[in-house]
């Protein structure tokens, strides 16, 4: 018999494929559903569910302890934009404000770890569930990238890099050795959206994760849904971290990305 492990599931398909790996392995999960973030079918999906506010950590806490659960996971995206509401710290979080050094969301995630760990719940690092999400270095579409094209994307990556190291967004859209769009607290397909409508058809994507990524908190992902965000957008290419981002959904997206003859990459 395996283990009872805990989920706090955000939006995404995220918290759906770890229910999966945990079942292959024989392992319980209860899972914690943030309101207005976690998807609705995985109420069925998942053996014991609750839903909770981002304010009531406490009752999190106490649900949590009445199934003994000694470690648990981040699962899934949680909107900054939700944690940073100045209602939602007035509130549940208002005795967190003295223990925050900003409201970015590392800053945040990692109160909440640290919070939770106080009350002898440990977050863990998810990565040895994630490996067959995860892609290795090269092209991943049928679709081929041009010079110019690769011009954009290195030169994207960089800008990247360091929008993540200072914890503003993971995401960037360039066009033509500009960059068209930085993620802020709307998420990625918004940004990606938000490319397509100011620089038109052409845009390149680059999603990245922070030089020094702590897998517990924030993990950066891309699924199906990034790549019909690209679809909408008239995106020309993804280029996303290699060895290190999830790809959920991997099958089905990279034949949507190769039907619109639109170039996935994974990249170092």
């Amino acid at each position: 018999m395996g283990k009872t492990y805990g989920i706090i599931a955000g939006s995404g398909r995220f918290p759906f494929f770890l229910l999966e790996e945990m079942a292959k392995q024989g392992d319980r999960c209860v899972v914690a559903g943030i309101k207005g973030e976690a998807d609705q079918a995985i109420v069925r999906a998942a053996e014991i569910f609750e839903v909770f506010s981002i304010d009531q950590i406490k009752d999190m806490i106490a649900f949590f302890h009445s199934f003994d659960i000694r470690e648990a996971f981040f699962a899934g995206k949680i909107e900054h934009k939700q944690i940073f509401r100045k209602e939602t710290f007035d509130s549940g979080l208002l005795p967190l404000k003295s223990w925050v050094k900003d409201r970015s969301p590392a800053a945040l995630i990692q109160t909440v770890i640290d919070l939770l760990a106080r009350n002898g719940i440990e977050i863990m690092d998810p990565s040895s569930m994630l490996l067959s999400a995860i892609c290795k270095e090269g092209l991943l579409s049928k679709a081929e990238p041009h010079e110019a094209m690769m011009k954009d994307i290195k030169f994207g990556w960089i800008k990247a890099k360091h929008l993540a190291d200072n914890d503003i967004g993971q995401t960037i859209i360039v066009r033509d050795l500009a960059v068209v769009a930085v993620e802020g607290m709307e998420g990625t397909d918004k940004t990606i959206q938000r490319g397509g409508e100011l620089a038109g058809k052409g845009t390149v994507v680059v999603k990245v994760c922070r030089t020094h990524q702590d897998n517990r908190i924030d993990l950066p992902a891309v699924g199906l849904t990034t790549i019909q965000s690209l679809v909408d957008a008239e995106s020309s290419a993804l280029c996303i971290e290699a060895d290190i981002m999830p790809f959920f959904q991997k099958s089905e997206a990279l034949e949507i990305a190769d039907k619109h003859g639109i170039v996935i990459l994974a990249g170092k």
